[in-house]
């Protein structure tokens, strides 16, 4: 059992911010900024490659309606949303989820990007595009 099938059982406490029959969102332990709230449906899933699109057109709209809300409520002056999927990606609780962080100036959250632009030539972006176009039939 995840941490998150524990809070959802209430089994462990949480602050939860919403909730209906499919999702709950609820401040993460570690409030990376202030406000930082994790939007987890009820039932578990382990990745993006494993949830329903229906359920995850939901969870999105979830994260849609919070966003303003937590941003205003903080007065943050940006959002990240963030989503892992699998260890590597940084996951660490394999139950589906996004974090909504709220951002502000010289928070000290992190999201680095490696720009490798400068060692592709076109031939190699061909090569990528066409390796996911073929994984998509």
């Amino acid at each position: 059992m995840t941490v998150f099938e524990m809070i959802i059982a209430r089994k462990i406490p949480s602050h939860i911010v919403y909730e209906d029959d499919l999702i709950i969102a609820f401040l993460d332990i570690s409030q990376a900024t202030k406000g930082h709230t994790l939007v987890v449906p009820k039932k578990p899933y382990e990745n993006i490659f494993d949830i329903p699109e229906d359920l995850l057109k939901h969870l999105i709209g979830v994260v849609k309606k919070l966003s303003p809300a937590i941003k205003n409520a903080f007065n943050a002056t940006g959002i990240n949303i963030v989503n892992n999927n699998g260890k590597d990606a940084g996951q660490t609780v394999f139950h589906y989820h996004f974090h909504i962080v709220p951002r502000y100036e010289n928070d000290n959250f992190n999201i680095i990007f490696s720009n490798n632009a400068n060692t592709l030539n076109e031939e190699e972006y061909k090569k990528r595009a066409t390796l996911i176009k073929a994984a998509l039939l």
